[in-house]
């Protein structure tokens, strides 16, 4: 009975823990992404300076345009986890396998709930790039920072991250990052998660320790030696005096009570 009790409680905070739970993402595919923008970033280093003047970019849509590629990488950080209030950086790689030249005008991005892209969490700042030509058949690297509120829970979020680029003076942009993040507290050193499944590890311990003693109760419990009975012991002595009474042993005892009064 009380291991099935038991077995039920830890199968309740399994359960409860399991929206905690994070399936790990390959460790490869980023390894080798990062090479790759690393790789752009050694070859276009004097590319992509940041202006002073950053235009507002936050309701400009525009189409892709045929043959630009991007890319995106969170350099070491591959769990993608962004502090809240703190910036975070990531690198944007574009390869131009078109037939003209581009420029890139603007980096941006924009916080979404997972579940539902149409609910707008946040628009993240825009910045804009001067002296940015990619030339066809090159490739660039283009570094973006942004802060997501201080104010914003943590938990898992959708950053949507697109950069705008002119081709022939006709503007486009393409989108290099549609994922999830991680936001997490800025500067605690434990965050719900963790202090969830700490809480968690001491309540399994204790439940562990309580089953244990309740066994060893049990044990010694069946150990013990049961106390011996004696049988029969008063009914024998009324059945020896029935027995003699009438006798010269009865005789002689009822002389000897007589004598002493």
């Amino acid at each position: 009975m009380a291991a099935t009790s038991l077995r039920v409680l830890l199968l309740a905070l399994l359960l409860i823990a399991s929206p905690f739970l994070q399936v790990a993402r390959s460790e490869s595919d980023s390894d080798s992404e990062s090479d790759s923008v690393s790789e752009v970033v050694e070859e276009n280093s004097d590319l992509g300076i940041v202006g002073d003047d950053v235009q507002d970019f936050a309701d400009a849509s525009f189409s892709p345009a045929p043959g630009i590629e991007t890319i995106c990488v969170f350099p070491k950080n591959k769990a993608k986890t962004v502090a809240a209030g703190e910036q975070t950086e990531l690198l944007v790689g574009l390869r131009n396998d078109g037939e003209s030249s581009l420029n890139v005008i603007a980096v941006k991005a924009s916080v979404h709930l997972p579940f539902d892209h149409n609910l707008l969490v946040q628009n993240l700042t825009a910045v804009a790039f001067n002296n940015a030509s990619v030339p066809a058949s090159a490739q660039a690297t283009f570094p973006y920072l942004f802060a997501v509120s201080k104010f914003l829970q943590p938990g898992t979020f959708d950053l949507v991250g697109t950069i705008i680029y002119e081709i022939d003076q006709q503007p486009y942009q393409s989108t290099y990052y549609n994922g999830t993040i991680e936001v997490v507290e800025a500067g605690s050193l434990l965050s719900i998660e963790s202090v969830f499944l700490i809480t968690l590890g001491f309540a399994l311990l204790v439940l562990l320790g309580l089953w244990i003693h309740g066994q060893i109760q049990h044990l010694s419990k069946k150990t013990k030696r049961a106390p011996k009975v004696e049988v029969g012991t008063r009914s024998t002595d009324a059945n020896m005096d029935e027995w003699l009474q009438g006798t010269a042993y009865t005789q002689s005892l009822n002389n000897k009570s007589k004598k002493k009064k």
